[in-house]
């Protein structure tokens, strides 16, 4: 059987903060001589900007980006010279403030340009997207709760990475428990919460997604992948981490394409050996065969770069 899918099919084939990122505004005189404009507000329509912010700068999420000044009922616009989808204004604006939202979809800088009517460039700022980080804290392993952090590859797994946040980001993870746990091989989550019987499953709420195994990522000890069931573009919610190196999990062939990984445990790897090591149990409900015998949960799963 193949890893994660529904209920206890999922699984691979057992073979042995928002982040607050403020630039340097440059100077409206300064830019405006760069552009060879001048200063005076016949050239710039009557707007003026005198601060620009950005907020949430993370990767798969909306960056926030606020104007402050005069004039701005005018017709100003700002645009994202690459890396941010569709800039779009948030109702509510005046004169005097206005915000604009985009998605990041690129780590590293990005330039953001405020321009008026005529297109004339009135203020602009960089600001930089680290690569996305995930925070799970887990409560079931210790009398206190334990945290592990895994930093995601967006370069060489886009989609699972974008597919993976879509979740963490609506808290679909929240509750959910570590159904599969299986010694020095895997541990797997993501797609069933607690019941007074066992566990129930949780389906996830999105299309599976494409399989991303042709990467130069591989799944080594420490690394995070998405599961799937015999089918290779299944993928949904359930992920799982390698607790050993399992090169037969790696893609191969077509008829043997492996397991998309997309991210590694950065800091908590001591959390992960100790629920490699928990008991586990056959649920005959719901045809888990490897569920802790205490049920490890997930309370919270947050983005935090």
């Amino acid at each position: 059987m193949n890893v994660a899918a529904p209920a206890s099919n999922q699984h691979p084939q057992q073979r042995h903060r928002g982040r607050l990122a403020l630039a340097a505004l440059v100077p409206l005189a300064v830019l405006l001589a760069s552009c060879g404009g001048g200063g005076s507000s016949f050239d710039n329509g009557g707007i003026f900007v005198n601060t620009m912010n950005a907020t949430v700068v993370s990767y798969g999420r909306n960056m926030s980006v606020s104007l402050a000044g005069t004039g701005l009922d005018k017709g100003v616009r700002v645009t994202v010279d690459s890396g941010c989808g569709e800039v779009t204004e948030t109702a509510g604006g005046d004169a005097f403030t206005r915000r604009f939202t985009c998605r990041v979809k690129a780590l590293g800088p990005l330039t953001i340009r405020a321009y008026n009517s005529g297109s004339l460039e009135l203020a602009r700022l960089q600001v930089s997207v680290p690569e996305p980080e995930v925070t799970m804290i887990m409560q079931g392993l210790d009398a206190a709760p334990s945290t592990f952090t895994v930093k995601l590859d967006p370069v060489q797994a886009p989609i699972s990475v974008n597919n993976f946040l879509d979740y963490v980001n609506a808290g679909f993870y929240r509750s959910t428990i570590f159904h599969r746990v299986v010694k020095d091989f895997v541990v797997q989550a993501g797609g069933y919460t607690a019941s007074a019987t066992g566990a129930t499953l949780k389906t996830g709420t999105s299309p599976a997604i494409a399989l991303e195994s042709r990467t130069l990522l591989r799944n080594v000890k420490g690394t995070i992948a998405m599961a799937r069931t015999a089918v290779p573009d299944s993928a949904t919610s359930q992920f799982y981490i390698n607790t050993v190196d399992n090169p037969s999990l790696d893609f191969k062939s077509e008829s043997d394409p492996g397991y998309a990984v997309f991210g590694s445990v950065i800091s908590g790897m001591d959390v992960i050996e100790r629920l490699n090591a928990v008991p586990v149990r056959v649920d005959l409900l719901s045809g888990l065969t490897h569920l802790p015998v205490t049920n490890v949960t997930i309370l919270a799963a947050t983005q935090t770069k």
